[in-house]
């Protein structure tokens, strides 16, 4: 039985060390030295908006700070119950080039993120649109290191970044790396780009770039307006369109703190995680136990058989790549990785019972 688990966890565990060193060497990075000179036009930066006031302001002047300049940045204040809106009002007076929209009633058959874009896709008059999260923060150069990647990868139309996730507490630091974990440990980045084949995709909604004839030709968030990870879903359309993906990750030029604790992350975790993956429940908790056993169960057989040593080293190199692509903290991944595979499990399980019984909140809304 040992050596049966051993020769599978070798045929396992040596493609996704693969894997992950061909993102350290591949994976599309935002980085802040790689700037275009590129005049894109008018480029419209799209911000949804429900309940940002502690997000707002330094979005917008993070925006107003940018160096490319020709910029129309409009946010549409989605029914916040906080002074969003009055913060927006605020830059508007200031800066010609931020409108504030009052988001419309939620329609019974949208959800609200993709009803909120769809709105401001309507008020957009860019050739490029951004759908920019309140939370993502950015340097003064952010949007041209992303003009810069339309040379470095030419032809795409839908770019996605992954943001350096920025966390602070201890239950943050247990749960938002384990997104950038699946991403870089399983999926060749580069190959979202250079494969047609529709299995090879990935997006992140935190920050999506899209030029407008492919975001009308694909039906825009219309074509996907009660899904909940709309942004895979775009990602999908976009390739059976025959059309040309990047996902990056944010590198030194894009950041987001996208929780404030354990529980706002479990939940926003659990929120996308079945549902991202596309498939059946048994396939997907089966994937679970995979995980379980090979990253969670070998270390512990390390220490009672030797042999299992070999599998643990070719874990240790993925948390290595993986740390270093997304710019985290090796030292602390490697300490909490039992914790996070515990918690991995937890949340795919929860993540299934929402999903089925039609749990799951977001923003104070039922998705």
């Amino acid at each position: 039985m040992i050596d049966y688990l051993f020769i599978a966890s070798l045929v396992f565990l040596i493609p996704v060390a693969i894997v992950s060193l061909y993102n350290l060497l591949t994976a599309p990075v935002i980085r802040k030295w790689n700037k275009s000179s590129e005049d894109a036009g008018l480029i419209s930066v799209l911000i949804p908006a429900r309940n940002e006031e502690g997000n707002i302001s330094e979005s917008l002047t993070n925006l107003l700070t940018q160096d490319y300049t020709n910029l129309e940045i409009l946010v549409l204040d989605d029914e916040s119950s906080d002074n969003t809106g009055s913060h927006v009002t605020e830059f508007s007076h200031k800066d010609p080039r931020v409108k504030l929209i009052s988001g419309q009633p939620l329609p019974p058959e949208w959800l609200g993120k993709n009803w909120a874009c769809h709105q401001l896709s309507l008020a957009a008059s860019g050739n490029l649109l951004i759908f920019l999260d309140a939370d993502v923060k950015l340097i003064p150069s952010s949007i041209s290191n992303l003009l810069f990647l339309r040379h470095k990868y030419p032809g795409f139309n839908m770019l996605s970044v992954f943001p350096t996730q920025i966390y602070n507490s201890f239950g943050e630091k247990l749960i938002v790396p384990l997104m950038n974990w699946i991403l870089l440990a399983f999926l060749p980045l580069r190959f979202i780009y250079t494969k047609q084949n529709p299995s090879f995709v990935a997006a992140n909604g935190q920050l999506i770039l899209i030029d407008r004839k492919s975001y009308d030709l694909i039906g825009g968030h219309t074509a996907v307006k009660d899904c909940v990870v709309e942004d895979m879903e775009l990602a999908r359309l976009i390739k059976t369109n025959n059309l040309k993906l990047v996902t990056a990750v944010g590198g030194d030029s894009v950041f987001c703190k996208m929780y404030d604790g354990f529980g706002t992350a479990f939940n926003g975790f659990s929120k996308n995680f079945f549902a991202g993956f596309n498939t059946n429940p048994f396939i997907f908790i089966l994937m679970l136990l995979v995980f379980e056993i090979f990253f969670l169960l070998l270390p512990v057989l390390s220490f009672l058989n030797p042999v299992f040593l070999i599998p643990v080293a070719l874990i240790l190199f993925n948390r290595i790549a993986i740390s270093a692509v997304a710019h985290r903290n090796l030292i602390l991944d490697i300490i909490l990785h039992p914790l996070q595979m515990i918690l991995l499990f937890i949340i795919g399980i929860n993540s299934i019972i929402k999903f089925k019984q039609r749990k799951l909140t977001w923003k104070d809304r039922k998705i």
